[in-house]
């Protein structure tokens, strides 16, 4: 069954538009509660970024589940990863974060995280889909769920994260600056960094409610960079708003994306014997690192793009590192989801281990010459990539490649964009192709 209100990510939009509305979240937590109830005793946690909206929200969810006779454990603003690590150590039912993650503040959404930590299955999603459409009811007074803070909530965090290295690590070495994005991990990541030993500066860490992802975090490096610069820091370290992505920059203000990231982190694992397998990229990660990976005679395979695909694939296949372009990094042999905090610290062991600066270490990579334009559409639009004359362009466009590159055209799962992505092994081509692709794209179906 296709699915209504669930993505790639969640449910996700714009805030007052259906489904993201007090009403539907009110009926979506009192779904919830019915469809974990049946399994038995039912508690849940929620948790949020710094987004305005997450308050009204968190008192829907709150009022649905408590009339499906959920017990309710509220966590405060946190990390969507710290809030995957807590549901599993609660072992609570279910856990429910309220983010849009990398969106603007005027969107939000919902994720969901299972008792082990990891995204619901397709199957339970499809059920909560089909109560969300069924009546409401009400238990009995005696039996409606109750509310309760956690009030420990961030130094559990903290001390899991930390745990992610070993006891006697010290980044005593490092001067870092760290980017929170207004958003998450505001109170945590700053704490993770120094406890460990680093000189920490910050920025992104005055959330007001409307200044999540602006022109901070993950999403736009330029602050990041030019702080890294000014502060004559070792590297920067950027999350977006909810804390389950990654990016740096490296001493001298150069940004190191997800991939060089993740080379830097298979690398380091491979060359101690610890890999236990390959990697997983997606189908937008670079081919420079499919490239070193053979090199280093490491399996690589790519999944469709989402976390929940690369986790998938991980599981599959029975390996615990993959990651996506964007910063998303799955370290299985430490948590259950992306965790961008986690993944920061693996990358500064493995610096620390290498005795290399971050650009030395992410020159091991050669990454190839990679353009990706978003082209935003209007929602009501079907089969886009279909379309016909669509698909004609993209094939003289491969066409005039060759061997020499690729091209890939998706939609996204969170926004309503279409990706288009060229890549290939001469820059000027690369630029020009992709933007030919997106100005068809536009002439075709481009909002008004």
């Amino acid at each position: 069954m296709e699915k209504r209100y669930f993505g790639t990510d969640g449910i996700r939009g714009r805030v007052g538009s259906h489904p993201i509305t007090p009403e539907f979240m009110l009926k979506l937590g009192w779904a919830v509660g019915m469809a974990f109830k049946r399994q038995g005793q039912c508690r849940v946690l929620i948790g949020k970024d710094t987004r305005i909206s997450g308050y009204m929200f968190e008192s829907a969810l709150e009022a649905g589940l408590s009339a499906a006779g959920a017990q309710v454990q509220l966590l405060g603003p946190m990390p969507t990863p710290a809030i995957a690590y807590l549901t599993r150590t609660f072992q609570a039912d279910a856990g429910i974060v309220i983010s849009a993650s990398h969106n603007p503040y005027y969107d939000n959404g919902i994720k969901f995280f299972s008792v082990t930590g990891s995204k619901l299955p397709d199957s339970l999603e499809l059920e909560i889909e089909r109560l969300v459409d069924a009546p409401m009811d009400v238990v009995d007074s005696a039996d409606l769920g109750k509310v309760a803070r956690v009030e420990d909530a961030s130094g559990r965090y903290i001390e899991y994260c930390k745990s992610s290295v070993p006891t006697s690590t010290s980044f005593k070495e490092f001067k870092i600056v760290v980017d929170c994005a207004n958003g998450a991990t505001y109170k945590v990541a700053p704490n993770v960094f120094r406890e460990l030993g680093a000189e920490v500066a910050l920025i992104g860490v005055q959330p007001d409610g409307m200044n999540i992802n602006a022109g901070v975090g993950s999403t736009d490096l330029k602050a990041l960079s030019e702080a890294v610069r000014k502060d004559g820091a070792h590297m920067g370290i950027a999350f977006d708003g909810d804390g389950d992505r990654v990016l740096m920059v490296d001493e001298n203000g150069e940004e190191v994306d997800g991939d060089e990231l993740l080379y830097i982190m298979a690398l380091d694992l491979h060359q101690r014997s610890q890999l236990g397998g390959g990697v997983v990229g997606t189908l937008m990660t670079n081919l420079g690192l499919e490239l070193a990976m053979k090199e280093q005679g490491i399996p690589f395979v790519r999944a469709k793009v989402g976390d929940r695909y690369v986790m998938a694939e991980l599981r599959e296949r029975g390996w615990i590192l993959g990651g996506e372009s964007s910063g998303h990094m799955v370290c299985l042999h430490h948590t259950s989801t992306g965790d961008g905090i986690i993944a920061a610290l693996q990358v500064l062991k493995a610096l620390q281990r290498s005795g290399q600066s971050l650009a030395e270490a992410r020159r091991g990579m050669y990454k190839c010459p990679q353009k990706l334009i978003n082209v935003r559409y209007s929602p009501s639009q079907d089969s886009l990539l279909d379309n016909p004359e669509l698909q004609a362009a993209v094939q003289q466009a491969e066409q005039r490649m060759g061997d020499s590159g690729r091209v890939l055209l998706r939609l996204s799962g969170t926004e309503p964009l279409i990706r288009v992505m060229v890549e290939g092994a001469d820059g000027a081509q690369v630029e020009k192709e992709a933007g030919t692709l997106a100005d068809k794209v536009r002439s075709l179906f481009g909002a008004s």
